[in-house]
């Protein structure tokens, strides 16, 4: 089992987006993800996310919200992440990220972003549901979404 984080960056209406195009061997290559990581030995999730932020963006966050939980199950694979946005950070933005390129988009433009599928589902709930929330993702073994339970 895993534990990892998910935040998205909030500024003028916008998601700071990472478009995954510089590792190899990434599942996630190609598509548009939040920021975040494997929460590490020894790291609250809170820990972990303040720390993928500014790794990944140069950012600083100060006031960090617990927003969802998401299980996603990917065949043999299951991976828990807790969700977080964050409106409150300081600090310069990164001219380069190692994972990929950082994008400010708009809210309302990110599900026409390359996705996956399952993301869509949380980030629908992200934009119309002020309250915390949890949600399942099943995948098939080819990354085709085939079931998700929210809650």
């Amino acid at each position: 089992m895993t534990f990892t984080t998910l935040c998205y960056l909030i500024k003028d209406n916008k998601y700071l987006m990472l478009h995954r195009t510089k590792k190899g061997h990434d599942i996630n290559a190609g598509k548009y993800i939040g920021v975040g990581g494997h929460v590490e030995e020894r790291e609250s999730p809170a820990d972990c996310i303040r720390r993928e932020i500014y790794e990944e963006t140069g950012f600083m966050a100060g006031e960090i919200t617990a927003r969802g939980f998401i299980t996603f199950v990917m065949g043999d694979v299951t991976e828990h992440t807790f969700l977080y946005t964050c409106d409150d950070f300081t600090g310069e933005m990164k001219a380069e990220c190692d994972e990929g390129e950082l994008q400010w988009v708009d809210i309302d433009k990110v599900l026409e972003l390359n996705l996956w599928e399952g993301d869509k589902v949380f980030l629908e709930l992200l934009n119309t549901n002020k309250d915390f929330f949890t949600v399942k993702l099943i995948y098939d073994c080819d990354d085709n979404l085939i079931d998700y339970f929210t809650e």
